[in-house]
C-alpha cells in the first residue's frame, strides 16, 4: 500500500515545523559524525608514554638541594629506552623554562638543575 502525501506540503512527522533540509544559516543541514565538547572543558596537554617517570623526576628536582642530582636507576625504567625518557624530560623542562643537565653511567640516569651562565646568551650560543 502506497503512502499518501498531503498536497499542501505539510509533513505530520516533523511536528508542524516546515523543513527544506537546510539549517538556520541556509546551508544544508548535516549530522555530525562525532560528539562535540566546549573547548574550555577539553584538556590542553598531552600525557605521553613517559609522563609518570618524568613527573616523578621533576617532583624530586623541585624538592632537591640545587647542588644534588636525582639518581634514576636505569632498571627502574621498565624496558623504556633512557634516550626516550631523556627526550620526554627535555620537552617537559622546556615547557617549564627549567634548565637541567643529564648524564648516565651503567647504573643510573642523573638529572640536576643548572643555572644559566650570566655571560652566556639564553639560546646557549656563545
Amino acid at each position: 500500500m502506497a503512502k499518501v502525501s498531503p498536497k499542501n506540503g505539510h509533513n505530520p512527522s516533523n511536528n508542524g515545523h516546515a523543513s527544506n533540509g537546510q539549517g538556520e544559516n541556509g546551508k544544508a543541514a548535516t549530522i555530525p559524525h562525532f560528539a562535540s565538547k566546549h573547548i574550555s572543558s577539553v584538556p590542553h596537554g598531552r600525557k605521553g608514554k613517559h609522563n609518570l617517570i618524568v613527573s616523578m623526576i621533576l617532583d624530586d628536582l623541585d624538592k632537591l638541594n640545587p647542588e644534588n642530582a636525582v639518581l634514576v636507576p636505569l632498571d627502574s625504567l621498565e624496558g623504556e629506552k633512557m634516550e626516550n625518557v631523556r627526550s620526554a624530560l627535555n620537552r617537559a623542562t622546556r615547557q617549564r623554562n627549567m634548565l637541567v643537565t643529564t648524564a648516565t653511567d651503567e647504573k643510573y640516569f642523573y638529572v640536576w638543575r643548572t643555572e644559566l651562565n650570566k655571560t652566556q646568551p639564553a639560546n646557549g650560543r656563545t
